[in-house]
């Protein structure tokens, strides 16, 4: 028998059970149709195999590999609604959501988990003591370092104060000398480059790995070694990676139960050999780091205020340790270890995509680039050592509308773990007249966001004119990282790094521009082979003397 029909076998089998289940209410909420196994209307060319999976693929396809990314989503949205109901693999259906009300409810409630496969995917690529992979049972996690990645509720309260040295705003800014020192050697390698245009992905990747290793880990990124640096890559690569045996391949492991799942990184193939590679480079790496940092602070050396060097202060631990010890352990040298991995993974291209995205904007629109540029160089004046950054309207607007229309996550998948009542802004009636209180499996949609008129355009003014809708926030920067209530260094380091670039040089589009959004587990630009991709021309401008 041939692979094909054994193939086939499992799917029609799975298919089957799937629609046997007894189906509820939300089956019954209005939603795009489910392409027909026709697939007439898809862009890219089928194998065989292929033909066979879309058959049990439902919206997904749609959903993620289109043509553009977005593309669907601001069409659904507007005949729609902001809950619409679409199908996923092997007939269940899915409730897609973008209102702010019961997104700020999902992101905020502890009861929505992400789904099985995303767990397990944090614990391949980020290991199982990262936060984010053990997210879901935070009442027994130590919150000092869950305050870094994923802290929520009380924890977040508790802790902020112990550690507002590092986390406020005011000192935020203490970083802006690291950030800065790294923008500039974006400046540099532009300058000394000959080309008239300059693929930026890889040029902006490096730059943002360099700043979390200087802000994070307190040293510069040649210390962590070239194997970390080379396999933190590679895992990049594997985890931008989206194809239609993904997309049914994910469906099924989703059925497997999550400790088989836990295991599946020991399999003995390419993919898994990587992640367990990184893993083990990541948590040498910082096992190292804080060893060194924790025996400086035991003999009183002050550390540099990097973030781990902060966690590692021994007083500051036994303070912590005092303020939570009745509700859970004192930190632990493996709880900061663990996080590692996942801030050089997830910090590096989430920033740098972003960053891409909004020079290719810049260089779509020369009139509001100069417009910025003269911002820019008024804010700077003669002290670039205090500049006022959250004072720069036109800075700030364009910021919000690149991570808008082209947020880090621009789609987080969540698991009600629990039942639940989730408030509307609107009433959602099904067609059999039963009201829906009750969501089981919902979709956070950042990227509509209720950003007012034209939502599937750039457009940085709708913050400026008031046309953004003003309701319900999710989060210091509404639901543009679905992290509710988090903060983000990555948005101080776009400041920094923008002020230096667009204040530098003028960007425009090559000739031969075509990039393409695709969504990969962040979005990010490619070429027409889908391949990451940021091009653009570039010439250097004459700047005030005090620039300098």
């Amino acid at each position: 028998m041939s692979y094909t029909v054994v193939f086939a076998t499992v799917i029609a089998a799975l298919a089957l059970f799937w629609s046997t289940r007894r189906r509820g209410t939300i089956s019954k909420i209005a939603g795009p149709p489910s392409p027909s196994w026709i697939f007439g209307d898809f862009h890219f060319v089928l194998s065989r195999m292929s033909a066979l999976m879309i058959v049990f693929l439902g919206n997904m396809l749609q959903l993620l590999i289109p043509r553009q990314y977005g593309d669907n989503e601001f069409k659904w949205n507007k005949v729609y609604g902001s809950v619409y109901r679409i199908k996923e693999c092997l007939g269940k259906d899915r409730l897609i959501v973008s209102d702010p009300i019961p997104m700020q409810y999902v992101i905020n409630d502890p009861s929505f988990v992400p789904s099985p496969l995303l767990r397990a995917m944090y614990h391949w690529i980020y290991g199982a003591n990262s936060m984010i992979a053990r997210h879901g049972t935070t009442k027994n996690l130590n919150p000092a370092v869950l305050l870094i990645v994923f802290c929520t509720g009380d924890e977040h309260r508790k802790l902020r104060a112990s550690l507002n040295p590092a986390f406020t705003a005011a000192s935020v800014r203490q970083y802006q000398p690291v950030f800065l020192k790294v923008a500039q050697t974006i400046t540099e390698q532009l300058n000394q480059s000959d080309a008239l245009s300059i693929d930026l992905c890889p040029i902006l990747s490096a730059a943002t790995l360099k700043s979390i290793c200087e802000v994070v880990f307190g040293c510069p990124t040649e210390d962590m070694g070239a194997d970390f640096v080379n396999h933190n890559t590679q895992i990049l690569h594997i985890s931008s990676s989206q194809s239609t045996g993904q997309v049914l391949g994910g469906a099924i492991c989703a059925l497997l139960p999550q400790w088989f799942l836990h295991r599946a990184i020991y399999l003995p193939t390419k993919t898994f050999r990587a992640c367990r590679t990184q893993l083990y480079l990541a948590n040498r790496e910082g096992r190292r780091l804080v060893r060194e940092k924790t025996d400086a602070a035991r003999l009183g050396l002050e550390t540099d205020g990097d973030l781990y060097g902060v966690l590692c202060e021994w007083p500051l631990l036994l303070h912590m340790k005092a303020l939570i010890q009745s509700d859970t352990k004192s930190i632990q040298e493996e709880d900061i270890v663990g996080q590692t991995s996942i801030i050089t993974i997830a910090g590096q291209d989430t920033t740098a995509n972003t960053l891409a995205f909004g020079l290719i904007e810049l260089a779509k629109n020369p009139q509001f680039q100069d417009s910025l540029r003269v911002e820019i160089h008024a804010a700077f004046g003669t002290d670039r050592e205090n500049i006022p950054y959250d004072n720069m309207p036109l800075l700030n607007a364009f910021i919000k509308e690149s991570l808008r229309l082209y947020p880090a996550e621009a789609l987080s998948d969540r698991t009600a773990s629990e039942d639940v009542v989730i408030p509307l802004s609107d009433s959602i009636t099904t067609t059999a007249g039963e009201r829906l209180n009750q969501i089981h499996r919902i979709d956070v949609d950042s990227g509509w966001n209720r950003g007012g008129e034209s939502t599937d355009k750039f457009r940085p003014s709708r913050w400026l004119d008031e046309t953004v809708y003003q309701g319900e926030a999710v989060g210091p920067y509404a639901n543009l990282f679905l992290g509710g209530p988090r903060t983000c260094l990555g948005v101080f380091e776009m400041q920094v790094f923008l002020c230096e670039l667009v204040g530098n040089f003028s960007f425009s589009l090559p000739a031969d521009h075509s990039a393409r959004v695709i969504f990969a587990n962040t979005l990010m630009p490619t070429n027409s082979q889908g391949e990451k991709w940021c091009k653009v021309s570039f010439s250097e401008r004459l700047t005030p003397q005090a620039w300098y």
